[in-house]
């Protein structure tokens, strides 16, 4: 797989919250960060995402936000 995405991050789905359309992805990063993502719920069935296995995160963007209070 070659990607245009210069932010790929390896590490274990953590936990799978399926709701009625979508699903709460969370992934755990050596060095304990983790990293969530929603996507659909056909979209966990069909990556076979589940409790432990090995995924990546894909992160492109134009722009990334950094704020403080």
């Amino acid at each position: 797989m070659r990607l245009s995405a210069r932010n790929v991050l390896k590490g274990k789905v953590l936990k799978v919250v399926k709701g009625a359309v979508n699903s709460e992805v969370a992934l755990e990063l050596p060095g304990g960060a983790q990293v969530v993502s929603i996507i659909t719920n056909s979209s966990v069935e069909n990556l076979g995402l589940e409790e432990g296995k090995e995924a990546f995160a894909v992160i492109k963007a134009s722009n990334v936000m950094v704020a403080v209070d």
